[in-house]
C-alpha cells in the first residue's frame, strides 16, 4: 500500500477558455443536452412535501448515488459545492411517504404497473406476506415475519439458502453484518450488485497488480497527460465527474474514449456548476476510437504490437524499460505472444486499422503520465477479466502506476459497491481478504464460530438453482434479497421470472416495490421495510471509487414507522435461527460494527474513528502500488499474454450491447435519453448499415436471435458499423442466459443478432416473443 496521503481538494481553474467551448449559443439553445435547470425544478416539485428533509439529506448526508463520494455538497477532488442529477433523481426514494394501504389489496393491478410506476407509489410501510393464489399482500408483524423466515432456514440445508444485497445506498455496516450472518447461518451463498458490474475488475487487478480497487484518485485526472476511458460514459453515469474532466482539460489533459458509440455526452457537455460551461458547454473528449463490441483485447494487443515494433526500430521509444525491469514479470512472454498475432486478426476483431491503432500507441508512448478508467463496457463480457488485464498490461509497460497523475481506475456506478466485497458480502471473499484457508483462520478467530469451507454460488447460479430437482442439495429454497430487481437486471427476463417463481420462500428487504417483488413464490413472499442510509441509527459509512471511506450521519426527518435498519434485521434473524449462539452474531450499535470492521479488514483500520458528519479517511494511501511496489507475493506486477477472443458473429449479423439512458441502475427516470433524444425502444444503428438494409430512420424494425426478439425503431447514430445498441433493461430479452465470465462469474451482456424491417419479419416464428407496448409503432410482430 502507498505511503503518500491524499492532499485534499484543489481549487478549480475558472478562467475563460473559448477553445474548449462546445457552442457559441448561450445555454446550448436548440441542442440536445442535459436540461439541468428543468430537471432540478422537477426534483424540487417531486419533493415538495418534504423539502426541509430533502435539503438536509443533500447538505448533511453522503451521496447515495454514484461512487464519486460527495459528503454533503463537497468532495476530496475540487473545492466548492458539487451536485449532480443522479443524486437528485434518487432523492425522492429517501423523502417519499409510505404507500397507501389500498395498493396492497390488488396484486393483479400492481402487476400491470412498470417499476417506474411502482416506485412512485411510495415506501414499503410494514412487513407483508403473500402466499400462492392470494391477490393481496397481508400485513404481518415483525416477529411473525422473522419467525417464518427463521423457521424456513432451520428446515433447509445452508446450501439451499442464498442472500443478495444490491447497491441502493447500502452501507458498509450492512454489508459486513450480512456477510457475517450468512456464514453464521452456515452458507457462503451471498452475493452483491458490484459483482454484476465490476467483479472482473477485482479478479484482473488481483492477478495483475495484487490490488482490488482503484490505484489512484480523481485528482490524478487533473493534469495527467492522457485520460483514457474504456467502455465508460462517466458524463452519463457519474455526472459530477464532468467537473473533474473540465478541470483536467484546463490543465492540458487529453481525454480519449474507447467505445463503439461516439457518445454525445463525452463529446460536449454543459456543466451547470461552472458558469463558463453552463453557458457555452465544454468539449470533453479529444478523440474517439470506435472499437467493435468485444474488440478491446484486440485493440490493446494492437497498441502493444506497435510498441514492440517501435522498440525494435528505436529502443526506449515506447516502453518504460526501467519500470518493467524493476517492477514487472512476464515481459518476454507478453512480447512473444503479441508479436505472433497477425495484424489482420487484430484489425478484424478491433474494427480499427493498423494506422489508427498506431495513433493511439504513439499518443501513449509520448505521454509522461496517464490514467486508465473503465466500466461495464469492458467488464460485462464473458472475457471481462482478460479485458481488464489487458488495460493493466498497458499501464505496466508505460509505468503508469503508483505515482501522481497515473493509475488504473474501475469507476464505480453506485455509492455502496466498493465496500461490499471488502466487507465479505461476496462468495469469493471474506472481510479483508479472499475466500481461502489463510482468511478462514483469521476470521474464525475474530468471529469465534466456524466458517463453511465450500464455495458459495454467484447470484445468477443461486437463482438458476431454484430449478434443480426436488431433493437436490443445492436447490435454492429460500432466497433473501436486500433490494435488487432481477427481472430488469439479468439476461432473459422470462427465465428469471421462472427462477423466482420456483423458490419456495422469497424475502424482499427493500424500501420500495419493483416488478420482482410481485412475482409469485411456491410457498410465500415476505416483504420487509428497510431504512435508508440517512435513517440508520448511529449513521453509516460508504466507500468511494477512490477508496475514501465516508461517514454519513443519521439525519433528522420523517420516518416510516415500521422500517428497520438493515443490519438490525440481520442480527435479529440470526438470533432467531440460532438463539443458543446469538451472542456471537450480536451488535448493539453501528459504532460497534465499525469497531469490528477495523479488526476484520486491516485496510479499514480507521473506520472505528468515524463518528460525525464530514469524517473521512482513505485506505491504502493516495496511490496503491506506490513506487511500483505491488502487494503481490513477490512485490512485482504481472504482465499477462491475453488471447483475442472469438466474437461469434455469423455473416449477416450485428453485435449488440446494452446502454443506459436517464436512469440509475434499473430505475428509469425518463423515457428520453437526454444526450441523443432516443427513447427506450430506439435501436442505435449506423446510418450506412441502415441504408444497406433499406431501413429509414424511425422505421419499425425487429432485432432477433435464438434467445429472443426485440421490436423498436431505427435511430441513426454514430455507432461503429456492424454494431448496434439497445437500452437496458428493455433489450435484455436478446441476451443469452447462463453465460458467465470464467474467472469472476459476471453475466455476458453482449451477443450477435439479425435485423429486419418489422413488416417483413417472417423468420423465426417459433421464437418466444413477449410483445411490448410501444407507442407509434405501425407494425407489431409475434
Amino acid at each position: 500500500m502507498g505511503k503518500t496521503k491524499h492532499s485534499g481538494p484543489v481549487k478549480l481553474d475558472t478562467s475563460l477558455k473559448p477553445s474548449l467551448w462546445a457552442s457559441m449559443m448561450p445555454m446550448g439553445l436548440g441542442k440536445i443536452k442535459p436540461h439541468h435547470i428543468i430537471d432540478t425544478m422537477k426534483v424540487v416539485y417531486d419533493n415538495r412535501d418534504n423539502l426541509g428533509y430533502a435539503y438536509r439529506i443533500l447538505t448533511q448526508g453522503v451521496c447515495d448515488g454514484c461512487a464519486l463520494g460527495v459528503s454533503g455538497l463537497y468532495d476530496q477532488t475540487l473545492t466548492g459545492p458539487h451536485l449532480c442529477t443522479t443524486r437528485l433523481n434518487v432523492l425522492r426514494l429517501n423523502t417519499m411517504p409510505a404507500m397507501e394501504d389500498k395498493w396492497l389489496e390488488d396484486v393483479s393491478a400492481l402487476k400491470k404497473m412498470s417499476s417506474v410506476q411502482l416506485r412512485k407509489l411510495g415506501r414499503i410501510p410494514y412487513p407483508l406476506s403473500r402466499k400462492p393464489g392470494e391477490n393481496k399482500f397481508t400485513r404481518i408483524s415483525w416477529n411473525d415475519a422473522l419467525d417464518r423466515i427463521a423457521n424456513k432456514i432451520k428446515g433447509i440445508s445452508p446450501k439451499q439458502l442464498a442472500f443478495f444485497l444490491t447497491a441502493r445506498g447500502i452501507t458498509n455496516e450492512v454489508y459486513y453484518t450480512a456477510a457475517k450472518m450468512a456464514r453464521f447461518l452456515g452458507t457462503n451463498n451471498i452475493d452483491n450488485a458490484s459483482r454484476i458490474c465490476h467483479s472482473p475488475s477485482k479478479t484482473a487487478l488481483k492477478r495483475s497488480l495484487g490490488i482490488g480497487a482503484s490505484s489512484c484518485n480523481y485528482k490524478d485526472w487533473i493534469g495527467t497527460d492522457v485520460l483514457v476511458f474504456f467502455g465508460s460514459v462517466p458524463a452519463n453515469n457519474q455526472p459530477v465527474s464532468t467537473k473533474y474532466m473540465y478541470a483536467a482539460k484546463k490543465a492540458g489533459t487529453k481525454i480519449i474514449l474507447i467505445n463503439p458509440y461516439k457518445e454525445p455526452a463525452m463529446e460536449k457537455y454543459w456543466i451547470p456548476s461552472v458558469p463558463e460551461s453552463a453557458l457555452f458547454g465544454t468539449k470533453l473528449a479529444d478523440d474517439f476510437y470506435q472499437v467493435n463490441i468485444g474488440g478491446d483485447i484486440a485493440f490493446m494487443n494492437g497498441v502493444m504490437k506497435h510498441w514492440f515494433e517501435m522498440e525494435e526500430a528505436n529502443p526506449g521509444s515506447a516502453i518504460n524499460h526501467e519500470f518493467v525491469r524493476e517492477h514487472a514479470n512476464g515481459f518476454d512472454e507478453l512480447r512473444a505472444h503479441v508479436m505472433a498475432l497477425p495484424w489482420e486478426k487484430i484489425e478484424q476483431s478491433s474494427g480499427l486499422s493498423r494506422e489508427r491503432l498506431k495513433e493511439f500507441a504513439l499518443l501513449l508512448a509520448n505521454a509522461r503520465s496517464g490514467v486508465f478508467v473503465w466500466s461495464m463496457g469492458l467488464t460485462q463480457h464473458r472475457f471481462g477479466t482478460d479485458n481488464i488485464s489487458s488495460v493493466a498490461n498497458l499501464a505496466i509497460l508505460r509505468g503508469f502506476l503508483g505515482r501522481k497523475n497515473c493509475g488504473v481506475m474501475p469507476i464505480r456506478g453506485h455509492s455502496g459497491v466498493q465496500g461490499s466485497g471488502e466487507m465479505g458480502a461476496d462468495p469469493f471473499s471474506l472481510p479483508g481478504g479472499d475466500f481461502d484457508e489463510k482468511n478462514w483462520t483469521r476470521i474464525e478467530k475474530l468471529w469465534k464460530f466456524p466458517i463453511p469451507k465450500w464455495q458459495g454460488d454467484i447470484v445468477g447460479i443461486s437463482l438458476e438453482n431454484a430449478l434443480l430437482p426436488e431433493g437436490h442439495e443445492r436447490k435454492t429454497r429460500l432466497f433473501y434479497t436486500s433490494g435488487g430487481n432481477f427481472l430488469e437486471t439479468m439476461p432473459d427476463p422470462d427465465f428469471m421470472e421462472k427462477c423466482l417463481e420456483n423458490v419456495e420462500m422469497r424475502v424482499h428487504q427493500d424500501i420500495i416495490f419493483n416488478t420482482s417483488t410481485l412475482v409469485d413464490a411456491k410457498e410465500e413472499v415476505i416483504v420487509l421495510p428497510a431504512m435508508t442510509r440517512y435513517e440508520q441509527p448511529g449513521g453509516g459509512t460508504s466507500t468511494s471509487t477512490e477508496r475514501m471511506v465516508y461517514f454519513s450521519a443519521e439525519i433528522e426527518g420523517p420516518r416510516i414507522a415500521e422500517a428497520r435498519a438493515e443490519w438490525q434485521i440481520y442480527v435479529d434473524l440470526a438470533a432467531r435461527v440460532n438463539p443458543e449462539k446469538k451472542h456471537l452474531m450480536h451488535f448493539s450499535s453501528a459504532e460497534e460494527i465499525r469497531a469490528e470492521i477495523a479488526k476484520a479488514n486491516p485496510n479499514y483500520d480507521g473506520i472505528q474513528h468515524l463518528k460525525k458528519r464530514g469524517d473521512v479517511f482513505q485506505w491504502g494511501g493516495a496511490w496503491l502500488c506506490e513506487d511500483g511496489v505491488c502487494p503481490t507475493p513477490d512485490g512485482r506486477a504481472n504482465l499477462l499474454p491475453i488471447e483475442i477472443p472469438e466474437l461469434d458473429k455469423p455473416v449477416g449479423h450485428f453485435y449488440v450491447t446494452t446502454r443506459r439512458g436517464k436512469q440509475f441502475n434499473s430505475m428509469i427516470y425518463s423515457n428520453k435519453d437526454p444526450f441523443n433524444n432516443a427513447d427506450r425502444y430506439d435501436i442505435l444503428i449506423n446510418p450506412q448499415d441502415a441504408r444497406e438494409l433499406r431501413i429509414a430512420e424511425g422505421e419499425s424494425i425487429v432485432v432477433y436471435n435464438s434467445y429472443g426478439t426485440f421490436q423498436g425503431r431505427a435511430k441513426f447514430a454514430d455507432t461503429k458499423r456492424g454494431n448496434i445498441q439497445v437500452y437496458w433493461p428493455e433489450g435484455n430479452v436478446l441476451i443469452p442466459k447462463g453465460v458467465y465470465e470464467a474467472f469472476a462469474g459476471i453475466p455476458e451482456y453482449n451477443t450477435a443478432v439479425k435485423i429486419e424491417k418489422a413488416d417483413s419479419f417472417t423468420a423465426n416464428k417459433d421464437l418466444k416473443y413477449k410483445e411490448k407496448p410501444i407507442e407509434d409503432l405501425e407494425v407489431s410482430v409475434g
